[in-house]
Formats: C-alpha cells, sequence, structure tokens
C-alpha cells in the first residue's frame, strides 16, 4: 500500500500541543476498528491466520480490542510509547482528517509494540492502513471486508530429519530491516509497504538456530501446538511445509504469538507461488 506522504509528513510536523488531547485514558468511541477478526485459519493449512489481503497473520492477532484500549489509554497517558519510550503517543480528540490520521498512526504503534519495544501485532492484523489510506484521499475509512479463500492446503509431506536443519534450505526473507517508514511513523516497511516492526524481520542466523530448535522438537517451542515439519526434498509439498514452519517459527520467535509478521517476509509470496 503506497502512502501520499504529504498530508502526514505535515500532520507530523505539528506539535502535540496543536490538538486537543485526552491526557487520560482514550475515548473508545475514538479508538478506530480492527476491521479483521481474531482465529480466521489459513485454508492453505499453516499454523497462521488470516488478516487484510489475505496476508498471515499471528492467529492472537488482533488482540482482544478492551485490552488493546487500555494499552493504548496507557500509552497516551504517558506522553509515549509504555513499551517503547522513544515512540510519542499523541492522540487528538477532534474530528479533522489530521487526527483521525494521528489516531491511527497512534493505534499502529502501540499495536506493534503492544508487549515490548517491535513486539505485538502487525498492521495486516488490522485495516488500520486502509483506513488511513481512505483519509488521506479525501474520503471515510473503508468497510472491512471479508479476507478472499485461500489456496486449498497441500497434501502431507514427509517427515524431517531430526536435528537441526539445512540453512540452505531455509527460505530467504528477502526484506531488509530497518527501512524506515517514509511517512515518518515509527515503524519501518515490509512487503507491499506494509508497516513492520523495525525490529523485523529478525537476524537470519538467529532465525536458523530457532528454526532448528522447532524442527528438533518436533514443534514449536514457544507454541507447542503447532508442528514444525521441516522435510528436506525438493519436492512443491516439502517447499511449502518448510515454509509454513518458517513462518510460524517467525511469528512465535519470542513466544506464542510474539514474533514478526509474515509481511517482514517474502514467505506468503513464496507459498502462493507454489500453491498457484
Amino acid at each position: 500500500m503506497k502512502f501520499t506522504t504529504t498530508l502526514v509528513s505535515a500532520v507530523l510536523a505539528l506539535s502535540v500541543s496543536a490538538f486537543p488531547v485526552q491526557k487520560r485514558g482514550v475515548d473508545p468511541n475514538l479508538v478506530p476498528q480492527f476491521g479483521v477478526t481474531a482465529g480466521i485459519k489459513d485454508p492453505a493449512g499453516s499454523a497462521s491466520c488470516v488478516g487484510v489481503n489475505n496476508i498471515l497473520i499471528p492467529c492472537t492477532c488482533p488482540p482482544d480490542r478492551n485490552s488493546f484500549i487500555t494499552s493504548l489509554s496507557g500509552d497516551v497517558a504517558a506522553g509515549h510509547n509504555v513499551n517503547n519510550p522513544g515512540v510519542p503517543s499523541p492522540f487528538p480528540t477532534d474530528g479533522s482528517t489530521a487526527s483521525q490520521i494521528v489516531r491511527l498512526q497512534t493505534s499502529i504503534t502501540a499495536l506493534q509494540n503492544l508487549f515490548g519495544p517491535g513486539v505485538g501485532c502487525p498492521a495486516s492484523a488490522t485495516t488500520f492502513l486502509a483506513q488511513i489510506s481512505a483519509l488521506q484521499k479525501g474520503g471515510a475509512a473503508p468497510a472491512p471486508a471479508p479476507p478472499a479463500p485461500a489456496p486449498a492446503p497441500p497434501a502431507p509431506a514427509p517427515a524431517p530429519p531430526a536435528g537441526g536443519v539445512d540453512p540452505n534450505l531455509v527460505p530467504q526473507f528477502d526484506v531488509s530491516p530497518g527501512v524506515k517508514d517514509p511517512a515518518g511513523s515509527a515503524s519501518c516497511v515490509g512487503i507491499n509497504n506494509i508497516l513492520i516492526p523495525c525490529s523485523c524481520p529478525p537476524d537470519r542466523n538467529a532465525f536458523i538456530a530457532q528454526v532448528s530448535a522447532n524442527v528438533a522438537a518436533g514443534h514449536d517451542i514457544h507454541n507447542p501446538g503447532v508442528a514444525a515439519p521441516f522435510p528436506t526434498d525438493n519436492s512443491k509439498n516439502s517447499q511449502i511445509a518448510r515454509l509454513q514452519t518458517a513462518i510460524s517459527s517467525l511469528q512465535n520467535l519470542n513466544g506464542p504469538g510474539v514474533g514478526c509478521p509474515a509481511s517482514s517476509t517474502t514467505f506468503s509470496a513464496q507459498l502462493k507461488a507454489l500453491t498457484g
């Protein structure tokens, strides 16, 4: 999703004091709706769930709305993101387009830093980016649309060997970490200009070590209900299984549902190319 940066840059250039900001907590009616339902399983059979535009997201995302509003209120009361203090948390309360955009941007950073610096849910677990785009174009925020059907699940792949994994079989991220959002938010840019935590994707060697540990255990160490197959042949089904394990390892890197979004890699695009 491409942004028209002029309006956002102008908004961010204004001091927070230019807006009427709610100092203690936030009005729940001003918190944008997620527009995505948590727990919609990936029909392709991965351990992930489906967000906007069929982007794979952790099944714990988006979070419970009341919990999110509580966390957002804490950020706004502090004047910055509690879990990432370098990120300001303005929340103007008027109905201007500029203020609506600021509220959405603060909601995105609150979401992405929900459990710690860069540890939360991806923006693709909501329609926040689409709402910003609509406001920049002079319209109202769009109503959420249900996700399109995903490809049918592949046949079961052969079991992987015990132990670690061959690094050459671990799919490439194809996304560089730390590419800042040109619109000036505290996030970075993943595939298709989707905003992601700037800590994503992770260090490749550290990621391979985590995948290896998951495969050796036969399941995701941080989310034991998720299997971790890693077949080593070059069949299409085996490539799909490796990508699915890579995605679940990425999304559960630091705990159950706490990691990096699939949109910080091209894993979903690689899966789509294989499943056709």
